[in-house]
């Protein structure tokens, strides 16, 4: 196995993509399903993502999804990738970490985030703008004041049971959230992996500008984008399809749906502009058999120089997504090559 490989941490973000033809609570159920076969296949972290008003996405309460994978699991690190903190009070954030951490000490993550709403009417539903999301360092540095006790703008109040919890944070960015990360002297969640260029500008910046703090004493990166691993490229790359045309979609008709099959999209007739993002978003992302797939990280990985892969794949064939995670595994993971799996524990919430 490569060594490059080999010393870098792997790990999963669901996004609870829902499917066509399927309720909303089995993408839920899905996501917790996912999460055992993570953890038994020796992934480090499983996170979970926050949507508001989006159709493809069921998953619009990440600390309460959080609650319930980790229930589910016994080992596997769990958190969110992430909370959207201009959507809420920073108090709040801190207050649900608190009873998290509580509850699985030792395995809860805070990935924080500084998206608002997917449209207009959903950042009025939120009784959020875009403006609020200017204010993300000023709403970051509150919600770790909550939780180190260190706040001063509410004399008197406290974040139970969150105050004086070691509950580890980390920001996400596109770009320009790098820099937040570097002030804050905070671990760095990066991505896409397409957009390579863009991505190494903004680590470079993260890197340069980091302040050691009592969080984090030197720079961590997490880079995150997909990972599709086949029996064959053209396998791999048929997991490609259904997001592909969900954002093709969503840039054209201004809303993000379910998934669907790859056969039926490849059947589908597409406007030259729907086909244009839609080949678009098959480019670029690293997927093929093992073999392949190996040579692609190794780039990866060396490029970003990154201490962790967060792999955030979604597709409409579940059981393509988990064959996909176990050969990935036994990239990441000679031991895995056995097919072990470790025990499952906690609340069957099936």
């Amino acid at each position: 196995m490569s060594s490059v490989i080999e010393s870098t941490r792997f790990s999963v973000l669901d996004r609870s993509r829902t499917r066509e033809g399927h309720e909303a609570s089995r993408a839920l159920r899905d996501s917790v399903d996912l999460a055992r076969e993570a953890e038994a296949l020796g992934f480090h972290r499983f996170w979970v993502s926050e949507h508001h008003g989006v159709p493809g996405v069921a998953g619009s309460a990440p600390t309460v999804l959080a609650a319930a994978v980790a229930a589910a699991t016994s080992t596997i690190r769990v958190g969110t990738g992430g909370v959207m903190l201009p959507n809420h009070r920073p108090l709040v954030v801190a207050e649900q970490f608190g009873v998290l951490a509580s509850l699985f000490p030792g395995r809860i993550d805070m990935g924080l985030g500084r998206s608002v709403g997917f449209t207009d009417g959903v950042r009025r539903a939120l009784g959020h703008g875009r403006e609020d999301a200017e204010d993300f360092p000023g709403r970051l540095a509150e919600l770790l004041g909550w939780i180190d006790g260190t706040q001063q703008a509410h004399p008197r109040v406290h974040a139970h049971p969150a105050e004086g919890l070691r509950i580890p944070a980390y920001v996400l960015a596109i770009g320009e959230g790098a820099s937040v990360a570097a002030a804050a002297g905070l671990p760095l969640v990066i991505g896409d992996l397409r957009g390579r260029e863009k991505v190494l500008r903004a680590i470079e910046v993260y890197r340069r500008d980091f302040r050691p703090s009592a969080r984090a004493e030197r720079p961590e990166v997490i880079v995150a984008g997909t990972v599709a691993v086949a029996g064959t490229e053209e396998a791999a790359r048929r997991l490609l399809v259904p997001e592909a045309w969900a954002m093709a979609y969503s840039r054209t008709h201004g809303d993000f749906p379910p998934l669907a099959p790859a056969e039926v999209i490849e059947r589908r007739t597409m406007t030259a502009k729907e086909r244009e993002l839609y080949e678009r978003g098959l480019d670029g992302h690293i997927h093929g058999t093992q073999e392949q797939v190996v040579g692609q990280l190794e780039r990866a990985i060396k490029e970003t120089g990154a201490d962790e892969v967060l792999v955030t794949t979604s597709t409409y064939d579940r059981e393509a997504l988990t064959d996909s995670l176990r050969r990935l595994a036994r990239i990441t993971r000679p031991q895995a090559r056995g097919g072990e799996r470790a025990p499952q524990r906690g609340l069957d919430v099936r």
